[in-house]
């Protein structure tokens, strides 16, 4: 059956389990995680686990706060700020480190190439110029795609895997050392091998793998490095890392340190508090400035000048001062940006569109196939790409007069083209003196000069060139996007709107007459608009964009042509990072649920078929059950019965799980009892006259067991089951929901660890004789606990008893099974949960809810059904 879950029936369509496909309802497709032919959807897989974001407040944690005081708190919160700002300084340095290397492999494949052109256009020799690009493409894209065959969750731009994980969703190996290095190599090969993919998005995927890994001082991948750093050894405090890791990345990429803040924000974090947002702001800075440092020194020689802020830096938008008409924009201009936004939305929505189409296809029949059919396709791409850009450069070119600023009256674009280190940035082909082939400027460069032409060149590109160029980039960046390479996507995506822009102006100053209009402003808006379009961003792009271009007044512009292109877009499709999510089938949780949902309630979605276990169970429950099942958390739990005290008679495991009923259970005349008893110490005698008249009028209430009459009145006793016997398939209906009080939860990584640790006791004994484990030494396999199928079982005593109860969380959140769907999905988002027991109300566990169950697919087929029964 797993063959056929999660994408699409691929390799086995003719098997058994496709052809039972057919008789299956869309409720228990989504249930199983399996496509909808009909749609051609691909639902949530029940294989991806959560993080556990929840604090466990057992024993050995309260432990650890009774030992803080004041002053360890300011060093834990010390020693957090030092992390903080060494990932932004490790985030800056792979920028560097990328940078630099693909800076020098493009220059040596250009600089050859060039040369080759100019001579082989005298000498008719154009075809080894042709070679010699393939050559170099086809040697960096190999190594790129090697690279992923490594460690397969390198490929692509690595935000959709950053979002999951930021979700609460584990993706296996996102966030390991071996990624960084598969994804830094990877991207440098891919940028340098022509493919038409950015350094930008996987910068933002490798802060994320060294805010993950930074603070635990160890990795896998170098297992002979062991640092004990008893610091931040939970999911929750490496979410918080990783978030400061994404926003560092593109604070690195665009030089935007608070609109890296605020994409983390947006984009990535599902969790946030007010005390993240300004150590995240912290580490954006400090990667910012350090790869600004170096790079200023490296390329400039002038270190400590911080001139080139970002990876990618528009340069500076200023009208020409000869021109005193000219505007950067207008109230008039305003009117256009919008129907760009409307134009921009739509393309973006087709580009997903096609692209979605062709990730699906590559599922059905790349993916399946041998790895080397992925290189060989990444080599095709790469192959057509090389033909596409030579022959468009040489032959759909045209010559245009160059302007003054282009010959040095522009000093500000005549740094950014320094800055780029390329031999030249106007490329003169076939072109006689004083003019340059506009095609092959934009397609001979790397696509940050492309870019920076299309926004400052004040010569003219023909629109005829500008469509093409658009055309081709859009159809071929479109198709590479998916490749088994590291790639993002944002500079293809602004390449192409910056075209898209420039065209618009052009027709606005040639066939309409504005003269007044800067072309510079509608490629920048042309870029905002097809880059939201495809992504699908507002908040963080807008200031990303401004924070590029260090002007302020394009905050408006860039704002409303966002907010357009992003409602336009959504009217048909979702942006292209969610739907990579939904491709991969990952269990995503949205802001909000749907206002229909709250017909919902939390008994419509819980899970009640339930594998719990006793306060005290014997080794031998614990291994059958652990390797029976896949649950990650196991409800602990006492059965209610009628003749407990004939049960305790009798078994001494039973015994001390009723005791734990029994003094666990909190009741009002209980409660006072305690009140009062503290209250006799106070020196006065009318007090203590009247704690001794509350003891005695209350005793008597504690002796009949109000809540054992209501469970005996309402149950009738059932089957007497030793609670040292696993869960069974043979089990009755009554036997398998049978009425259990709920007193906490305990994870699949505790039980393992206690097993493996020998924590336990004989029958013979009490449960005050087992070994006691510590925080850290609970924590001390972290994030990679033992399995449970690694365990010898040769040095366990099946017949040993583990007492669970002090390393269980006693007060996990819980709600009442009439809770509406709404409440039980913020409750479930906002505090990063990852299972939440359903209580009734007399405290028996009824059900149990994952975020499996709040997906929208899941809550969908649940609705349907509601509406079946009404």
């Amino acid at each position: 059956m797993a063959g056929c879950r999660g994408s699409l029936c691929c390799c086995c369509r003719w098997c058994c389990c496709c052809g039972e496909r057919e008789t299956r309802t869309p409720e228990e497709l989504t249930i199983l995680g399996e496509t909808q032919e009909e749609e051609d959807e691909i639902l949530p897989r029940k294989d991806y686990e959560s993080l556990d974001y929840d604090r466990c407040i057992n024993d050995p944690y309260l432990e650890v706060l009774e030992t803080m005081d004041n002053k360890k708190g300011r060093r834990y919160e010390a020693v957090k700020w030092m992390v903080v700002f060494a990932i932004g300084v490790c985030t800056g340095l792979v920028g560097l480190f990328v940078d630099f290397f693909v800076r020098l492999f493009t220059q040596l494949k250009f600089g050859v190439v060039q040369t080759s052109v100019e001579e082989c256009s005298e000498k008719g020799c154009l075809a080894l110029s042709l070679l010699e690009l393939l050559g170099f493409n086809l040697t960096f894209v190999f190594l790129g795609s090697l690279l992923v065959l490594i460690e397969p969750v390198a490929a692509g731009s690595g935000i959709p895997e950053i979002k999951c994980y930021l979700n609460g969703v584990k993706v296996p190996g996102i966030v390991r050392l071996r990624t960084l290095l598969c994804k830094a190599f990877g991207v440098l090969f891919s940028v340098a091998g022509g493919l038409f993919v950015g350094k930008e998005g996987p910068m933002i995927h490798s802060g994320a793998v060294v805010g993950a890994g930074l603070p635990q001082f160890q990795s896998i991948s170098l297992r002979k490095i062991q640092i004990n750093f008893p610091y931040f050894r939970s999911d929750r405090d490496k979410r918080d890392f990783v978030s400061a890791g994404a926003a560092a990345g593109v604070a690195a990429a665009f030089g935007a340190p608070i609109g890296g803040t605020l994409f983390s924000l947006e984009e990535g974090s599902s969790f946030w508090n007010q005390g993240l947002t300004w150590k995240v702001l912290f580490c954006s800075m400090s990667a910012t400035f350090t790869l600004n440092f170096f790079r200023s020194g490296i390329q400039f020689g002038s270190w400590g000048s911080f001139q080139l802020p970002g990876l990618l830096n528009f340069g500076e938008f200023k009208c020409s001062d000869s021109d005193k008409k000219c505007h950067l924009w207008t109230a008039m201009d305003l009117g256009f940006f919008v129907v760009m936004g409307v134009i921009g939305g739509l393309l973006g929505a087709t580009f997903n569109c096609l692209n979605k189409r062709l990730a699906k296809y590559r599922m059905r029949n790349v993916h399946p196939k041998p790895k080397l059919v992925r290189v060989l396709e990444s080599l095709l791409v790469s192959l057509v790409t090389t033909v596409v850009v030579f022959m468009a450069s040489m032959v759909l070119g045209e010559c245009r007069q160059m302007s003054p600023s282009s010959q040095g009256g522009n000093d500000s674009f005549l740094l950014q083209v320094t800055s780029e280190d390329v031999n030249s940035s106007i490329k003169t082909f076939f072109c006689p003196n004083e003019t340059y082939n506009d095609m092959a400027t934009l397609f001979f460069n790397p696509q940050e000069s492309a870019i920076l032409q299309l926004f400052h060149q004040d010569g003219t590109f023909s629109p005829i060139t500008l469509a093409l160029f658009f055309i081709l980039y859009f159809l071929l960046a479109c198709w590479t996007y998916g490749i088994s390479v590291p790639s993002g996507l944002f500079v293809p995506s602004l390449l192409c709107g910056a075209a898209f822009g420039r065209l618009v102006a052009n027709v606005l100053k040639s066939y309409i007459g504005l003269g007044h209009i800067y072309s510079g402003t509608f490629a920048l808006v042309g870029a905002a608009a097809f880059l939201g379009g495809v992504v699908r961003m507002t908040i963080s792009l807008t200031v990303i964009l401004i924070e590029s271009t260090n002007e302020i007044t394009y905050g408006l512009p860039i704002m409303i042509t966002l907010m357009v292109a992003k409602w336009t877009g959504d009217f048909f499709n979702k942006g292209i990072y969610d739907i990579h999510v939904g491709l991969r089938g990952v269990p995503l949780l949205e802001w909000e649920t749907e206002v229909e949902m709250d017909k919902l309630r939390a008994s419509d979605v819980m899970e009640p078929n339930l594998t719990y276990v006793y306060p005290h169970t014997r080794i031998q429950s614990l291994v059958s059950i652990l390797r029976t099942t896949v649950h990650h958390a196991f409800p602990v739990v006492t059965e209610n019965r009628g003749n407990e005290k004939e049960f305790m008679k009798g078994n001494q495991l039973i015994s001390n799980n009723i005791k734990f009923k029994k003094s666990s259970i909190l009741t009002r005349a209980g409660e006072q009892r305690r009140r009062s008893q503290s209250m006799k110490s106070y020196p006065s005698s009318e007090l203590r006259h009247m704690c001794d008249e509350h003891v005695t009028s209350e005793e008597p209430a504690e002796k009949e067991d109000l809540l054992q009459q209501m469970l005996e009145r309402r149950y009738t006793p059932y089957p007497n089951l030793y609670p040292d016997q696993s869960p069974s398939e043979d089990w009755t209906m009554e036997e398998r929901f049978r009425p259990l009080t709920f007193h906490g939860l305990i994870l699949r990584s505790q039980l393992v660890t206690l097993l493996v640790r020998g924590v336990c006791y004989s029958e013979s004994q009490s449960s005050a004789s087992q070994p006691r484990l510590s925080y850290a030494e609970m924590a001390e396999d972290y994030p990679r606990y033992p399995d449970i199928h690694d365990l010898d079982l040769t040095l366990l005593n099946p017949r040993m008893i583990v007492d669970v109860t002090p390393y269980m969380n006693p007060s996990p959140f819980t709600v009442s099974p009439n809770t509406h769907v709404s409440q039980v999905f913020n409750l479930f988002r906002t505090m990063g949960l990852r299972h939440l027991p359903v209580v009734n109300a007399v405290g028996e566990i009824v059900g149990i809810i994952t975020r499996h169950n709040l997906t929208y697919e899941f809550l969908q087929a649940r609705l349907r059904q509601h509406y079946q029964t009404i």
